[in-house]
């Protein structure tokens, strides 16, 4: 019964081992090739309510990822996830910037500590982005950098 549990015990500790080898590898997978940059993401956000009571989602709704540029279009990973493939593709002719603000009550707790939360839209999807400052300006700068003939508003 003894050497049952211990046997047990050690195929638990050799999985949760292996599957914690496998995230770190598949974190450097995904930034091997540079380009990356540490980017939470808040995807099909609902428009600010019109009264003030009803409040806004607050902190709710935000996933911590990783984001890669890649030609013109930025592949967007969860952390914590398996997943080998990005969860969401923005393309940048397809990218309009609404507006940008710092986090404000829950999201501060929810976002890094430096973030700044960048509202978008994405082919009609209204979502917020939070990156830090600095990521912030290379972002933009690839916005803005888009070939000539390329739509591209940058608020």
């Amino acid at each position: 019964m003894f050497l049952a549990v211990l046997v047990s015990v050690l195929a638990l500790v050799a999985l949760v081992g292996i599957g914690l080898f496998v995230f770190g590898l598949r974190r450097r997978l995904i930034q091997r090739s540079g380009g990356t940059f540490d980017c939470s993401l808040r995807w099909n956000v609902p428009e600010e309510p019109d009264d003030p009571a009803a409040g806004a989602p607050g902190g709710k709704g935000w996933v911590y990822g990783v984001a890669r540029y890649s030609g013109d279009r930025i592949m967007w990973f969860r952390v914590f996830s398996y997943a080998p493939r990005p969860r969401r593709v923005l393309e940048r002719s397809a990218i309009e910037v609404i507006g940008r603000r710092t986090p404000e009550g829950e999201e501060e707790l929810a976002l890094l500590s430096d973030a700044v939360v960048l509202g978008c839209l994405h082919r009609g999807v209204r979502l917020e982005l939070a990156m830090s400052e600095d990521a912030l300006t290379g972002f933009l700068a690839w916005l803005e950098a888009a070939p000539p003939g390329q739509r591209v508003n940058v608020a």
